[in-house]
């Protein structure tokens, strides 16, 4: 008998104290699959909702927190705490573009859907939207809204169609095409008609900024500082904030499924030195036929590797199960909750093979001690079990 079948027969030999070492292993591993896995699709989902900003530049009201940051992105409402005045100063600054947002949310169906009023003419621009029906605005005081793809599916609403802003019917005049981004669950209406709406003549959100020169990014950044009472962050700077909260969960997360993955490598432990402690009459017997030292430790130490093996096969089939199943749920926090809906995580190559490594190498570790002690068994000793 060579040394794999010898390992694989005291492998599966108490079937219910392999079947719950592994099982150990295998929970482990695939909470550590599942987090990493709803961690990058949650850092994908951000970046991605920052490049749909159009603008390097986001003039934000002073004293924001990191949830009106991350409102930026999604579209959710937002306090109208910019003036005009100041919108007009910055529009003043030579090389580069700024365009408002009013941030507001109306219930349509008895379903909230973002309502944001934009300049037409200005938003088109800078988004480079494109619309499968119906037409975009003649002009920016035009009373209408073209609303986003996702919200004309789940309404079945075309153009024509009447759609409430805040208790006012206004025709649907457009349809945009799918952006992948906040756009495709909102309503846009222009920013005047937005504001007698909402009784907020003077006032809007945020201000994205589009600048000609990118090397002037920063100067760009402190004269609008200088000319304006507002705060002003890059497009990248936003991401870092929002990435680094998600961060700090998804720390907190991973050092719960850190504390899985060590109680599995202690059962690896637990379960290696009482087969040492039961095998030592085939120890002896390995001893007295030639076995040395080196081929006891090898036995110990490729069982334990197996464990690693096999239960981090099982963590990846059981991460991905749970990543796919239970990952829009998860997601659903204070900070990312107003993301729109993204599609179903999925566990990438990489992920794989680092789960397998780390896995392998955990329980390799963890058969150290076990098969030392195996190697270490003196012959007398256990020749008295023969």
């Amino acid at each position: 008998m060579n040394l794999w079948k010898l390992t694989w027969r005291n492998l599966t030999r108490r079937k219910g104290r392999f079947v719950f070492t592994l099982a150990g292993v295998a929970v482990g591993m695939a909470a550590f699959v599942a987090l990493m896995t709803l961690g990058e699709a949650l850092t994908h989902e951000v970046k991605k909702q920052a490049q749909g900003l159009g603008g390097q530049l986001v003039v934000t009201p002073k004293g924001w927190c990191a949830y009106e940051q991350i409102s930026v992105l999604t579209g959710e409402q937002l306090p109208e705490a910019i003036p005009m005045s100041e919108l007009a100063k910055i529009q003043a600054l030579p090389g580069l573009k700024a365009v408002p947002h009013l941030n507001q949310r109306t219930a349509f169906r008895n379903r909230p859907v973002p309502a944001i009023g934009i300049w037409p003419a200005e938003m088109h621009a800078l988004q480079k939207w494109r619309l499968t029906a119906g037409r975009y605005f003649n002009d920016a005081q035009e009373r209408g809204v073209v609303i986003g793809s996702a919200i004309a599916r789940q309404f079945e609403l075309k153009p024509g169609d009447n759609f409430t802003v805040r208790g006012q019917a206004m025709p649907v005049l457009g349809v945009l095409a799918e952006t992948g981004t906040k756009d495709d669950i909102a309503a846009f209406l222009p920013l005047a008609v937005a504001q007698a709406i909402y009784g907020v003549p003077d006032k809007v959100s945020f201000i994205t900024v589009q600048v000609q020169d990118i090397s002037q990014l920063d100067a760009v950044s402190l004269k609008i500082q200088e000319v304006a009472n507002v705060a002003v962050v890059s497009d990248k700077q936003l991401t870092a904030s929002i990435l680094s909260i998600i961060g700090t969960v998804g720390a907190a997360m991973q050092a719960i499924a850190a504390v899985g993955v060590l109680i599995a490598a202690f059962g690896i432990v637990n379960t290696l030195l009482t087969a040492v402690y039961e095998r030592r009459r085939e120890i002896g017997i390995l001893q007295a036929i030639g076995g040395n030292r080196s081929t006891l430790f090898g036995a110990f130490l490729l069982e334990s590797g197996l464990y690693g093996l096999l239960g981090g096969l099982l963590g990846i089939a059981l991460g991905a199960l749970a990543a796919h199943t239970l990952g829009p749920r998860l997601t659903q926090n204070a900070f990312t909750a107003a993301l729109p809906p993204s599609p179903l995580p999925t566990v990438d190559g990489a992920t794989v093979m680092l789960t397998l490594a780390f896995s392998v190498t955990l329980a390799l570790i963890a058969g150290l001690y076990p098969a030392w002690r195996a190697a270490r068994l003196s012959p007398m000793e256990a020749i008295r079990h023969v």
